[in-house]
């Protein structure tokens, strides 16, 4: 089965759709496929709905899909560093489901391994709870979440071998392996790809079996609050 293709697009072809739900990993500007957002931007697929820790930046990342309107949702736990997603939320243009991090992290995670649901005590007792089944356990009140089942996983990676078996750089892991799980395609963009035997197995992150698509591409990691101290005085 051919898993790698030469570009964006070619990996985005026949599986968009308006209306489809997408898993996007990344976290800020750490490790988010910026390569098949910009495909997705030229694509002008529309009203979607993107499950993400947040929505990049103004004029980044997600936030692309921002300035096209072509988000109609977003299933978000961090809403901050983008005044066009705050906008168009309190202007009522755009759909906003918070999560509270782990909750969503785990939501991704319990649809990858086909668990509708689960209970949890985040959010008990305040506006995310609201509308949710609650359940006692041992005495204390859950609520329960539903699991994340997308139509579509768009994720970022170091390196890939040509089965898809693949490794995270560091922090950039975050939300990219429950994220590439929950989606019934995950097409992933890469630094690196090597043959198959080339990765240490104890290593890999996310088998192969959950990686339909992969492309390699030149990145521009662009920081998203860059911060240093102050030099010493010689």
């Amino acid at each position: 089965m051919k898993k790698v293709y030469g570009s964006a697009a070619e990996a985005l072809d026949g599986l968009l759709f308006d209306g489809m739900t997408i898993a996007a990993g990344g976290f800020g500007l750490c490790g988010i496929p910026e390569l098949l957002i910009d495909a997705m931007v030229e694509s002008g697929v529309k009203d979607l709905t993107i499950a993400s820790n947040n929505c990049g930046v103004d004029g980044f990342g997600l936030g692309k899909l921002l300035d096209t309107k072509q988000i109609k949702k977003m299933m978000s736990s961090y809403v901050g560093e983008n005044a066009e997603f705050m906008r168009q939320y309190l202007s009522g243009e755009l759909e906003l489901e918070f999560n509270p991090q782990g909750t969503l992290a785990e939501r991704m995670r319990a649809g990858g391994a086909g668990i509708p649901g689960f209970y949890t005590k985040t959010g008990v007792g305040t506006v995310v709870a609201e509308g949710k089944e609650v359940k006692t356990f041992r005495g204390e009140d859950y609520i329960l979440e539903e699991g994340i089942f997308a139509d579509l996983s768009i994720v970022k990676a170091w390196k890939a071998d040509t089965t898809g078996n693949c490794v995270f750089r560091k922090t950039a892991r975050n939300f990219n392996p429950p994220a590439a799980m929950c989606g019934k395609i995950c097409v992933m963009e890469v630094e690196e790809i090597v043959q198959p035997g080339e990765l240490d197995p104890d290593h890999i992150h996310l088998p192969g079996i959950f990686v339909h698509r992969i492309i390699k591409g030149e990145h521009e990691k662009r920081i998203e609050q860059r911060t240093v101290r102050k030099r010493e005085e010689a």
